[in-house]
């Protein structure tokens, strides 16, 4: 029993150093774009501005909670400026355009890794309140 586990230990380490640092082919495309978890050493993006959003009860969808949430999915650059914006969870179409075009307004400070800033992928959500 103790060797099946000092054997388990002692993989555990491996795979974990495989799964982090996977080959990369050189003909995949996806290999020339460079994915950086985060990880110790890495400090995310921090909102430094954000424009507040009036939206009009006429516009709300009726029934709808208090409290409602759309989910953005972007890409910051190194200088913290949004390259990307995507709906992952809509609330209206009308609402969406509304809260993206604030989003685009937003003033990010950039993720850095080990000081130096470096482009991250975010996930915001945006509360709206009626």
């Amino acid at each position: 029993m103790r060797h099946i586990l000092a054997t388990a230990l002692l993989l555990a380490p491996i795979s974990l150093t495989a799964a982090a640092a996977p080959s990369k082919s050189a003909n995949d495309a996806s290999a020339l774009t460079q994915v950086r978890p985060v990880s110790t050493g890495v400090t995310g993006p921090r909102i430094v501005y954000s424009p507040n959003i009036e939206i009009r009860a006429s516009e709300l969808t009726a029934g709808a909670p208090a409290v409602s949430q759309v989910v953005l999915q972007l890409k910051l650059d190194d200088k913290g400026k949004e390259q990307d914006v995507q709906v992952v969870k809509s609330l209206t179409p009308q609402i969406d355009a509304r809260v993206i075009s604030a989003v685009r307004q937003f003033k990010f400070s950039p993720a850095t890794l080990d000081k130096q800033a470096i482009p991250f992928n975010l996930n915001l959500v945006v509360e709206v309140k009626q």
